[in-house]
């Protein structure tokens, strides 16, 4: 079986991680794998939402630590430069909403690439851990940016020094996920969000993402212009006359991503 399931239905490309054998821990393979999927959703149009999840019992417990045993294998610094640190960019830079589902556990960079997409939902057994410390090292992919920006930064640095496993309820109280779902409706509900995100006006989200992007480094004045400009291109769009449209006929948008 491939490490990665990749298939495209109603707009939405579903990216499951696939090694449930090893809580769905990333391999060299694995992570090439799920790059070249996020690239094919950036090119498609069709694609107008992504939808990633683990299988089996876990989202991911980040890195095999076999591969880093490895003498033969890629090593720490292709490990990250290769592998984690583009999985991060292409999360943030893809022009699509990303939705992480986290149906398990998501330890080390399992963790940080799902708190790297656009909405964050956890199964109510999920739970969260930056296990890093446990083994010496520092959280990476994104986890020492994010998570400070999520819960804070007295949260932050407790929880990554510490390496609490912090459960999905006590995740969306401090802000790391978006919402709780009981585990039997999981997936159904969790696919009710993405299918939400695949009808509604891509190219506005695009834009809504990459003034998120900049808010963080932006001061207010940067972010007032930013916001001027991405609003000059989403009201260029097609989808924004539909939306207007529909307003004044009181009836539903049909939106196609344009």
């Amino acid at each position: 079986m491939p490490s990665i399931l990749f298939h495209i239905e109603n707009n939405i490309a579903h990216i499951t991680l696939n090694r449930p054998d090893k809580l769905n821990s990333f391999n060299r393979e694995m992570a090439l794998l799920l790059q070249a999927c996020l690239d094919e959703c950036a090119s498609l149009h069709t694609v107008r939402c992504v939808y990633i999840t683990g299988a089996g019992k876990g989202f991911s417990a980040g890195q095999d630590l076999a591969e880093v045993a490895d003498p033969d294998g890629p090593g720490m610094q292709k490990i990250l430069s290769e592998h984690y640190n583009p999985i991060i960019t292409k999360i943030r830079k893809l022009p699509k909403p990303v939705v992480a589902a986290i149906n398990g556990v998501a330890a080390g960079a399992g963790a940080n690439i799902a708190l790297a997409c656009d909405i964050v939902i956890a199964a109510q057994s999920a739970s969260l851990i930056q296990a890093f410390s446990k083994i010496g090292l520092i959280p990476d992919s994104g986890g020492t940016f994010m998570l400070p920006r999520l819960v804070g930064w007295q949260k932050a640095s407790a929880i990554m020094m510490l390496g609490d496993k912090i459960t999905a309820a006590d995740a969306e109280r401090m802000g790391m996920v978006y919402k709780v779902i009981n585990d039997d409706i999981f997936k159904e509900e969790a696919m009710k969000i993405a299918s939400t995100l695949a009808q509604m006006p891509t190219k506005g989200l695009a834009f809504t993402k990459h003034a998120l992007n900049y808010s963080i480094t932006n001061n207010l004045e940067e972010q007032l212009l930013l916001e001027d400009e991405l609003q000059q291109k989403a009201a260029a769009t097609l989808d924004f006359k539909e939306g207007v449209n529909a307003f004044l006929e009181k009836r539903q948008p049909q939106f196609k991503g344009e």
